[in-house]
């Protein structure tokens, strides 16, 4: 096994500066998400790990060897694409050998590998079909299986969950988690998709516009976000966002439709500034409709509904405060309606600062 250490990493094509000095270290048996928004760089930066892409400048080490000019197929790695890239005129079998006896690997150690990758992923019945004949799932399998065979140092997968329904998406998510927990090599799972990256990783990089943003444990990346991208990417429905003014010497809030006092956990960042426009952010969960019991103090903001999801278990409304919106959960029933007007509660003990024009967490 190994860890993946990327080092100043660049790349561009002509003027266009795709990934821009990228520094992060994937440590040996770790699951590692890179998750951002549709063009950010993160396949880019996958591809160069994998020898697929040219570096421009910077340097990706694999183990102890820097890999820069080092061919795709001699870098130990191996990669689960989205489209699966299974070859369809050979049987299951078929495909999961295919890079092993490219490899000239002795028969009884191809069959050995072979068996135990298709006992790991349930295709043991499987293996004399040919992909046509093969669910979305079963395809993901064998390309998962094809990867597991050549036992490399790091896999590397590019949203290989994207084109699968949501339902087996929860399913095979969950899937390759175990998988990767078993084997005990080395992930680098690229997604678009912030709860792919949530329930999966045992770290989250975020990037965007080929920037790294931050990097952490999911969790916190959800509670200490360090700027407004990575608290807006990450959550679902996403953080609450609200313009505000600080007053009274940093002791005062004051956004257009309410009004409230700096809870203490803020008052470090705050003290002493007047008239300093900041963005005021809190998540759903932490706005509450008015039956329920806040934990700790709380401020009662005024809103109008615009529209209310309902999904069974629980509603998800969509309301203005002020020239703001505000998202919050509340219980099933009664469903508000459009233009009900109410006031919710918002738990002060969790809201987050951040500077209106650097975009950095002020706290």
């Amino acid at each position: 096994m190994a860890g993946v250490l990327l080092q100043d990493l660049a790349k561009w094509f002509d003027e266009v500066r795709v990934i821009e000095g990228l520094d992060l270290e994937i440590r040996d048996h770790e699951f590692m998400v890179l998750v951002g928004p549709s063009g950010c760089g993160k396949s880019t930066v996958l591809r160069m790990i994998a020898g697929l892409e040219e570096i421009s400048a910077g340097t990706v080490r694999i183990g102890e060897r820097v890999m820069n000019e080092v061919p795709p197929k001699d870098r130990d790695i191996a990669m689960v694409f989205q489209s699966y890239a299974l070859y369809p005129h050979m049987t299951v079998r078929q495909n999961l050998e295919f890079g092993l006896r490219i490899r000239k690997s002795p028969r009884a150690e191809i069959d050995r590998l072979v068996a135990e990758a298709a006992q790991i992923l349930g295709l043991d019945q499987l293996l004399e079909r040919k992909p046509k004949e093969l669910s979305g799932g079963q395809r993901q399998r064998v390309a998962l299986g094809r990867a597991i065979v050549r036992k490399p140092a790091v896999f590397l997968f590019d949203e290989p969950l994207s084109n699968l329904d949501a339902k087996l998406r929860v399913q095979m998510r969950a899937e390759i988690k175990k998988l990767q927990a078993r084997l005990g090599t080395t992930a680098i799972y690229v997604t678009h998709d912030q709860v792919e990256a949530m329930t999966m990783g045992n770290r989250i990089a975020v990037l965007n516009e080929g920037r790294l943003q931050q990097v952490g444990a999911p969790l916190e990346l959800y509670e200490s976000p360090s700027n407004l991208f990575v608290a807006a990417f990450i959550g679902s429905p996403q953080m609450n966002f609200f313009k505000a003014t600080l007053g009274d010497g940093g002791r005062r809030l004051r956004a257009a439709g309410f009004e409230i006092a700096v809870p203490g956990h803020l008052g470090a960042a705050t003290a002493g500034k007047d008239a300093v426009p900041v963005v005021l952010g809190v998540r759903p969960e932490n706005v509450l409709q008015p039956s329920r019991t806040p934990r700790g103090a709380a401020a009662r903001i005024p809103v109008t509904v615009e529209i209310a999801e309902p999904l069974g278990d629980e509603v998800i409304v969509h309301a203005r405060a002020g020239d703001d919106m505000v998202v919050f959960r509340q219980d099933p029933r009664p469903i508000p309606g459009i233009g009900d007007r109410f006031e919710v509660q918002v738990e002060l003990e969790h809201l987050h600062l951040f500077d209106a024009a650097t975009q950095r967490r002020l706290a």
